[in-house]
């Protein structure tokens, strides 16, 4: 487990203002950039009242289980395995990752269209992500007869492994948009294209969820939280580089700040109408298509 430092406050774990924070909250989240760049303020204590963390960084595939076992008090985790979680942990609204042109790539090794996958093996960093329910929702409106086998893998390895001929596709996201070319592979589809240009809808990817066993003033807390270190960051930008970069896995620092832009945006600070009904929409789609289990009326709703 890596914890950050919290300077400024006292043995105790209150801060020099003489609010109570008590026990440290644990969380989980990616090493990302855009997650170290949304949580710099909060994990380093710079928040007057915030809640100190202890924070654990894990890929989402990872966050995704801890989250279905309960392991965090907070968890960064794909908006796909809400229907899973949303009984023990709350969605927050805001801290998390929803965009425009910024969907999961399908990528090849020759240029082609999707009716070619029909019946072929692609790669996919996780089966219960928001990237493979879009990819399973663009394949049935595209893909006649559907996609072949499945394969699980890394996210670092997939690239690498269409480009080896170990699988004949690969679903790809984050900082892979920006580096698929110097494998020298093929931009298939643009998920996030397909579902905007069907539903209208920002992308939803990463969510940020809270147990609801904290209280309701916690959890309003935690909300604010976020939304504070989100703010913090885009008013000071250089002061998260250092633990954005520590972070990146040796991520060029033009690629850390793309990655950043495309994630970090107006509905990280608030999910608003449209970023719900993205969430919602996809889930209800997805269910629809047997990926998921249904969502209650109020499954969503913040305390």
């Amino acid at each position: 487990m890596t914890t950050d430092e919290h300077p400024g406050t006292d043995p105790d774990g209150t801060d020099p203002d003489g609010k109570g924070t008590g026990k440290p909250l644990s969380i989980a989240y990616s090493p990302c950039p855009n997650d170290t760049f949304v949580f710099d303020a909060w994990a380093h204590g710079r928040l007057a009242g915030a809640p100190d963390l202890d924070v654990t960084f894990a890929d989402i595939h990872l966050t995704n289980g801890m989250a279905q076992r309960g392991e965090f008090d907070v968890l960064k985790v794909s908006y796909a395995v809400l229907p899973w979680v949303l009984d023990e942990y709350a969605l927050l609204p805001c801290g998390g990752a929803l965009g425009r042109g910024c969907g999961p790539l399908v990528l090849t090794r020759a240029p082609g269209d999707a009716a070619e996958l029909t019946g072929r093996t692609v790669a996919v960093p996780s089966e219960k992500s928001t990237a493979y329910l879009l990819f399973r929702l663009w394949a049935a409106d595209l893909v006649p007869g559907g996609v072949g086998e499945i394969v699980v893998m890394p996210f670092d390895r997939i690239m690498p492994a269409v480009r080896d001929g170990e699988v004949d596709a690969g679903l790809v996201i984050h900082e892979a948009r920006f580096t698929y070319q110097t494998y020298g592979l093929h931009r298939l589809a643009d998920l996030g294209e397909h579902w905007e240009s069907t539903t209208g809808l920002p992308i939803p990817l990463g969510a940020i969820i809270a147990k609801r066993s904290l209280g309701t003033d916690t959890l309003k807390l935690l909300a604010d939280s976020a939304r504070a270190s989100v703010r913090a960051a885009w008013d000071d930008p250089e002061a998260s580089r250092d633990y954005v970069m520590e972070h990146a896995q040796e991520m060029d620092p033009a690629v850390a700040n793309q990655h950043i832009g495309l994630y970090v945006n107006e509905f990280t600070a608030d999910l608003g109408e449209d970023g719900y009904a993205a969430v919602r929409g996809l889930l209800t789609r997805a269910a629809a298509e047997g990926l998921v289990p249904p969502l209650g009326p109020d499954a969503l709703a913040f305390p």
